[in-house]
């Protein structure tokens, strides 16, 4: 990349303060920034570093304006103009897969339509249909009767089993399997008997999915992720979960079957909800927390097992005076 300021200023939707005709060349954090780099200030805490960075350029809020000693871009959010220009280098340098390899397999059934990129040794199978635009990694498996949408990017070595609807403009990294058997077994004369799982997983429009995801079929009916979620590195779903639109699953979280996430939720990092209960809008499920139970609409809960965040605080603080209150307790009994 080579652009000027106010080249950037239009990218960002910022106005430029100081010099327009800076040349910018890079992206950069504020504290590794160099000549040519354009850097943001979001976080208050790297407010400190706004006078001596080394970056040429600094996106930074109107309140900011009297900190700054280079040119700038004034932004109503810096941090979103900050990844504007990320996104618009993304796509000079960008370059996937096109063509459909002689080295893969496709179904004489399988429905290809329009311009669809199939990589060495990906395997589609019996009727599956993807549609255009989509663009499919090496090593891939794509199952019978699977329909994918226009414009997906399926990265290398992700399974698609059978019968799995994906939307549009879906990204799915490296590693994840969609569609693998639900957990489910029944005892029968001390014997675990394994349950067909015959149902299927669903995936809406615009929905990220990390490397290494499972998002296991439902055992009748379908597991569901809505429009626009973004799901995280190594996450398990579980079977017939239904997570509504917009919402966040963050690293390692867990989320046991039949449970119902509602839209604009953010499930932290390695928090755990258990089986068939309800998570509802806005709710935020902080790191490790232990679910065990509904969560309301705009609730943050933390702890475990999970309460409100500010009761589970309390907790928390009166936890760490336990050995000063053992002491005590035993002075008493002397």
């Amino acid at each position: 990349m080579r652009k000027t300021l106010k080249e950037i200023s239009e990218i960002s939707d910022g106005e430029v303060l100081g010099d327009e005709n800076t040349i910018i060349t890079n992206v950069a954090g504020i504290t590794e920034a160099k000549k040519g780099d354009i850097t943001f200030v979001s976080n208050p805490k790297y407010e400190q570093y706004i006078s001596s960075t080394n970056a040429s350029a600094i996106i930074i809020k109107e309140s900011q304006k009297d900190k700054v000693k280079i040119p700038s871009i004034v932004s109503k959010n810096p941090y979103l103009s900050y990844a504007k220009i990320i996104m618009h280098i993304a796509k000079e340098t960008e370059k996937h897969p096109a063509g459909i390899s002689c080295n893969c397999s496709v179904s004489k059934s399988a429905k290809i339509e329009g311009c669809v990129a199939i990589s060495d040794f990906v395997v589609v199978d019996e009727n599956a249909k993807i549609d255009d635009g989509t663009i499919i990694y090496p090593n891939c498996y794509i199952g019978r009767n699977v329909k994918i949408g226009k414009k997906c990017l399926i990265y290398p070595n992700v399974t698609v089993r059978e019968n799995i609807v994906i939307g549009n403009n879906v990204i799915i990294h490296s590693g994840t399997v969609i569609g693998s058997d639900g957990f489910g077994y029944v005892q029968e004369n001390g014997l675990l008997k394994k349950i067909p799982q015959i149902g299927i997983v669903e995936i809406a429009d615009d929905v990220e999915i990390g490397a290494n995801v499972t998002i296991d079929r439902a055992t009748t009916g379908k597991t569901f992720i809505g429009k626009g979620t973004k799901i995280d590195n190594l996450v398990q779903i579980a079977h017939n979960v239904q997570i509504g639109n917009n919402s966040i699953i963050v690293s390692q979280a867990g989320i046991s079957g039949s449970t119902k996430i509602g839209n604009g939720v953010t499930v932290a990092g390695q928090a755990g909800l258990i089986g068939h209960i309800t998570v509802g809008d806005g709710a935020i499920i902080a790191a490790q927390a232990g679910v065990i139970g509904d969560v309301p609409a705009k609730e943050t809960v933390s702890g475990y097992p999970a309460r409100p965040h500010k009761h589970a605080m309390k907790i928390y603080a009166l936890i760490q005076k336990l050995p000063e209150l053992f002491e005590e307790i035993k002075k008493l009994k002397k």
